[in-house]
């Protein structure tokens, strides 16, 4: 795994606290596959596309280079991350508890946190950005002093590549692979910085709007929210793209299927043509796993990875308040 998390999050659940963690298994109670994803389904077009940075946009060791071919059969994928009000239904369903809950502690930015200050179990000297909270979880993003009530249509966050999981086996679907989730964050826009092209402001706009929820001002301390956000947006804000998804980069990270590797596109090319890669095999459930679009943290400055190419990773049993996923059909 790359060693430079910068904005994106902390590397793994211990660096929250400074000290070693045991898993917490937390499995769901199975369900009606399916009954509760109400998400509008977007249709991505069998293809083949040209994945990797084509920009010399990416950061050292994220792995986004060579540019190398893929081929994809067509899929159906959320066109919104998986949302407050979703993910309630799930755990109303099953009585599931996310490691954020089992473990009694998430990653919170401070500037978001809302709490005791005996509420803060830790915080990385690396990225003393984030705090690790006690009673942070998707319930309180915030800290135990916040709560979703007015949320329901936010991006579910503190859930766990783990926590994603149970849900798409509740709901009969699957994370998206990382070739997925950049074709169709691309939305059929071959080599594009962005799901819209590549300016980061629409240059039509006389007020020279924003069309992500990125960070604004001085990173990490002051914002000047010109987006209007300093944490997650409503799902459907901004616009989709051309295949009609929603927010694909910044507001929320998003986990992928694929476990990480920094070589996986340089071995990818070499054997030209890949049809439907799911990234490096596994051999511990430990693996960090892929997480793609960046997030309401990134500035350039620190973290220019909302982009349809940038990549990430973190544990499995990470979670945090800028991370949450979408879902595709299962093949």
């Amino acid at each position: 795994m790359h060693e430079e998390h910068d904005c994106c999050a902390p590397v793994g659940r211990a660096a929250l606290i400074g000290g070693a963690v045991g898993h917490v298994g937390a499995a769901a109670t199975a369900g009606t596959a399916g009954s509760g994803h109400r998400i509008a389904q977007a249709t991505v077009p069998a293809q083949t596309f040209l994945m990797g940075d084509a920009l010399g946009d990416a950061k050292w060791g994220d792995g986004e280079t060579p540019v190398h071919p893929v081929s994809l059969d067509a899929f159906a994928i959320d066109a919104t991350s998986v949302t407050n009000d979703d993910f309630a239904r799930f755990v109303e369903a099953t009585g599931y508890r996310t490691e954020a809950e089992s473990f009694g502690y998430s990653a919170v930015f401070h500037l978001a946190f809302a709490g005791a200050d005996d509420d803060v179990l830790g915080q990385p000297p690396q990225t003393p950005w984030w705090l690790g909270v006690r009673g942070a979880d998707w319930r309180h993003p915030g800290g135990p002093a916040s709560s979703v009530d007015e949320l329901g249509d936010h991006p579910v966050v503190h859930v766990s590549w783990n926590d994603a999981v149970a849900y798409c086996d509740w709901a009969g679907r699957a994370l998206p692979t990382e070739a997925q989730w950049e074709a169709a964050s691309r939305g059929g826009l071959e080599g594009a910085r962005y799901p819209w092209g590549d300016d980061l402001r629409d240059p039509s706009a006389t007020d020279g709007s924003w069309r992500v929820n990125i960070w604004q001002g001085v990173f990490p301390t002051e914002n000047t929210l010109d987006d209007g956000f300093l944490t997650t947006a409503p799902v459907r804000s901004f616009g989709p793209n051309a295949y009609g998804l929603w927010q694909t980069v910044g507001n929320v990270w998003e986990w992928c299927a694929d476990a990480w590797s920094a070589t996986t596109y340089a071995s990818d090319a070499e054997a030209g043509t890949v049809h439907a890669p799911t990234g490096p095999s596994v051999d511990t459930p430990d693996a960090p796993r892929l997480m793609r679009g960046g997030s309401y943290l990134c500035h350039d400055s620190y973290c220019n990875r909302y982009r349809n190419a940038a990549r990430s990773s973190n544990t499995p049993d990470s979670s945090m308040g800028n991370a949450g996923f979408r879902t595709v059909s299962r093949g």
